[in-house]
């Protein structure tokens, strides 16, 4: 549930991160303003705030809807939720990771790329992308690791995961440290094996680049 719940919020965040960095380089303040003003307002607010505050708010919006449409009330899923609103807190620091990474790809390659005739999706997805990555996988590593800590707050909208259930484990059975002693074990192998991975990708996207003599 964890592990699942934390893919997917990546998901989203990435999403929503190169959405919101697209916006904060555009050159239309209609733009620009409002994802300078996300960023703003989920970095500056405590993230167990924004999680019982979205949370609250879909449900009341939903609920609100419905009385509205005259159709049966519906629940949203505690799974749904984190999803939804985990994505929407760390879409923001996603944003500031890949605007960042953006700026750094010298803006020579993107004239060169517009020499050769390439089209704006053509660019992004064959010139800035693949250089951008190399400078953004640090945050984005940093942010995973983040994400996959936060999910632990789910735990107040009723989701299942790794802590309530070694919460719940440890109150049954009186034996609460050895259980969430088990938790942070599983949770540090996780961000090893994921630790890995980003060393891979970091390999993988800095092929063809020479590393700074120390």
């Amino acid at each position: 549930m964890t592990v699942k719940l934390s893919f997917l919020c990546l998901l989203v965040s990435v999403g929503l991160g190169l959405i919101g960095a697209s916006a904060k380089l555009s050159k239309s303040a209609l733009l620009r303003v409002p994802a300078q003003a996300y960023t703003t307002l989920i970095r500056g607010v405590p993230d167990l705030v924004l999680m019982l505050l979205i949370f609250y708010s879909l449900q009341t919006w939903l609920s609100s809807f419905t009385d509205f449409m005259e159709w049966e009330y519906i629940e949203i899923n505690p799974f749904s939720a984190g999803v939804i609103t985990l994505g929407f807190i760390y879409g923001a620091y996603f944003t500031e990771t890949f605007r960042g990474a953006i700026l750094a790809v010298p803006r020579g390659q993107m004239e060169a790329a517009t020499a050769y005739g390439l089209t704006r999706a053509q660019r992004f997805r064959l010139v800035v992308f693949p250089q951008m990555m190399r400078f953004a996988l640090p945050g984005i590593g940093n942010n995973w690791m983040v994400i996959l800590k936060a999910t632990a707050l789910v735990s107040i909208i009723g989701l299942a995961d790794l802590v309530k259930v070694a919460q719940d484990a440890g109150k049954s059975t009186y034996q609460l440290f050895f259980f969430l002693i088990l938790a942070a074990l599983i949770y540090l192998v996780i961000t090893t094996v994921s630790n890995y991975v980003l060393r891979r990708m970091e390999i993988f996207y800095a092929a063809g680049t020479r590393e700074a003599v120390r």
